[in-house]
C-alpha cells in the first residue's frame, strides 16, 4: 500500500480496489506508522484521507506540563519567576531587620577589641528570655497532656451528640498526637520562630508517600508574598521556597509526579540562612557537596493558560484560574502545573494549604515580633551592660605609666 504524504491520502493496488470498495463513504480506525490512532475517511475512488488523532483531555488532578507547548511553558516560567524576585526584593528591607535583630540573641558571644583588646562582648538577655518564656507557655496551653483538640457542642444536646463529639475529639487528638509525627516537634520550634519575628507559617496537606495529613512548620523567609498583599486568602500569588534533595525529587519524576526535565543546583545561601548558621556555628567547608541540593518553587498562583482557560457558554472569559506551578530555580524548567480547585466546585475557588501565624498584628501582612517590640531596648541593654563592665575591668586594671620623681602618698 502505497503513502502519498504530500496529500495525506493512500492509493491502493489496483487488485484491492473491490476490498476497499465495499467501505467507500465509511470511516474506519487504522494504526499509522507512529502507532497512534487515526480516523482514516475511504473515498469512492478508492483512497482514504487521514485525519488528526483524537487527543482526550486530561484528567482535573493532571500534570498540564505535560499538555503545554514548550514554548508557552518558557514564557510561564519567565513570568513567574521574575514575579517571584520582584516580590522578594520588595522585603529586602524587613530581612535585613531580622538578621541584624537575630545577633541580639546573645547565643554566641563575641570578642572585642575596640575600645580595647578583651572588652567585653556579653549581649542583655531580655531578647532570648523573653522568647523562651513565650515558647514555654505558648507550647504547654497549645499542645497539653490530654491532646490540643476539643470539641464544642453547638445546639441541643444529648447522649447520642455528646458520644459523637467524644469520638471527634479522641480521633483528631490521636491524629495530631501519634500519626502526625512532625506535628509536635514543629509546632515547637514555630512558637520560637513566631515570637522573633512575629510571622510563622504551616502548611497543611495529604502526603501520598506517606499516607497521611502532613502539618509542616515553614519559618518566614520560605515563604513569599506580592508587596501589597494583606493576607493568605487574597493574596494573588504564594511561593513557598523548597530546598529539596536532588534524588527525592528524582523519584518525584520517576513517579511521574513531576517532569522528567535536567535540574541545574543553584549554589548560594540567603543572609538569613548565613545567620542561622553563625548562630547555631556550623559553616560550610570545601568538602561540602551542593550538587546534591536543589531549590524548587511551588506557586500559588492564578494564570490563564492556552488551552485550558476558564470558559462561559463556549467562550473564553479570560478569568484567571488557581494553579499550582512548580519549578526549579536553577534551570527555570517547569516541574509540574495542576489545578488548584476542586473539579465540583463551579466558583472554582482555590485550595488554601498554608496557615499564618502572628505574634502581634502588624501593619501590613508580616506581624510583628519581639524583635520589633524589644530590639531597641536590647540593644540599649547590651550597650549599657558593657559599658558598665569595661568601666569596671579599666578602674581595676593595675597597668599605666610612672613618672620619674612623681610623689605618691600610698
Amino acid at each position: 500500500m502505497a503513502v502519498d504524504k504530500k496529500i495525506n491520502t493512500i492509493k491502493p493496488p489496483v487488485e484491492e480496489l473491490p476490498r476497499i470498495d465495499q467501505y467507500a463513504g465509511g470511516t474506519v480506525e487504522v494504526d499509522v506508522d507512529n502507532g497512534q490512532p487515526s480516523e482514516v475517511e475511504m473515498l469512492q475512488d478508492g483512497g482514504a484521507i487521514f485525519g488528526q488523532p483524537q487527543m482526550t483531555a486530561p484528567e482535573h488532578d493532571s500534570n498540564l506540563a505535560e499538555f503545554i507547548d514548550e514554548t508557552e511553558l518558557e514564557k510561564i516560567s519567565s513570568d513567574l519567576l521574575s514575579d517571584y524576585l520582584n516580590d522578594k526584593d520588595t522585603r529586602k528591607d524587613w530581612e535585613q531587620g531580622y538578621t541584624e535583630g537575630l545577633d541580639l540573641l546573645g547565643f554566641k558571644y563575641e570578642d572585642r577589641s575596640q575600645p580595647f583588646q578583651g572588652a567585653s562582648g556579653v549581649t542583655h538577655p531580655l531578647l532570648a528570655e523573653s522568647v523562651t518564656q513565650f515558647q514555654a507557655q505558648a507550647y504547654k496551653e497549645l499542645l497539653p497532656a490530654g491532646g490540643p483538640v476539643k470539641c464544642n457542642i453547638v445546639g441541643v444536646e444529648n447522649p447520642q451528640v455528646e458520644e459523637q463529639a467524644k469520638r471527634v475529639r479522641e480521633f483528631m487528638n490521636y491524629q495530631i498526637t501519634d500519626v502526625m509525627e512532625e506535628y509536635d516537634s514543629d509546632m515547637d520550634q514555630m512558637l520560637f520562630f513566631l515570637a522573633l519575628a512575629g510571622s510563622a507559617f504551616k502548611k497543611i496537606y495529604y502526603d501520598i508517600n506517606l499516607d497521611r495529613a502532613v502539618a509542616k512548620f515553614i519559618p518566614v523567609e520560605d515563604l513569599v508574598v506580592p508587596y501589597h498583599s494583606t493576607d493568605l486568602e487574597t493574596a494573588p500569588r504564594i511561593t513557598h521556597v523548597l530546598k529539596q534533595n536532588k534524588n527525592d525529587v528524582r523519584k518525584s519524576q520517576v513517579s511521574g509526579f513531576y517532569r522528567d526535565v535536567t535540574l541545574d543546583v543553584v549554589n548560594k545561601q540567603d543572609r538569613i540562612q548565613e545567620t542561622y548558621d553563625k548562630i547555631e556555628g556550623v559553616t560550610p567547608n570545601d568538602s561540602t557537596n551542593y550538587d546534591d541540593q536543589c531549590t524548587l518553587l511551588e506557586m500559588h498562583c492564578d494564570l490563564d493558560i492556552p488551552g485550558f482557560e476558564d470558559v462561559m457558554d463556549g467562550i473564553p472569559t479570560g478569568v484567571k484560574l488557581p494553579y499550582i506551578v512548580t519549578l526549579d530555580e536553577g534551570s527555570r524548567k517547569i516541574l509540574s502545573i495542576r489545578r488548584n480547585y476542586r473539579q465540583e466546585d463551579p466558583k472554582k475557588k482555590k485550595i488554601q494549604y498554608f496557615v499564618h501565624y502572628r505574634f502581634l498584628p502588624g501593619l501590613g501582612f508580616y506581624g510583628f515580633g519581639l524583635i520589633h517590640m524589644l530590639g531597641g531596648l536590647s540593644r540599649t541593654a547590651t550597650a549599657a551592660l558593657r559599658q558598665l563592665i569595661d568601666a569596671g575591668t579599666l578602674a581595676n586594671l593595675p597597668a599605666g605609666f610612672k613618672a620619674r620623681g612623681l610623689r605618691i602618698a600610698d
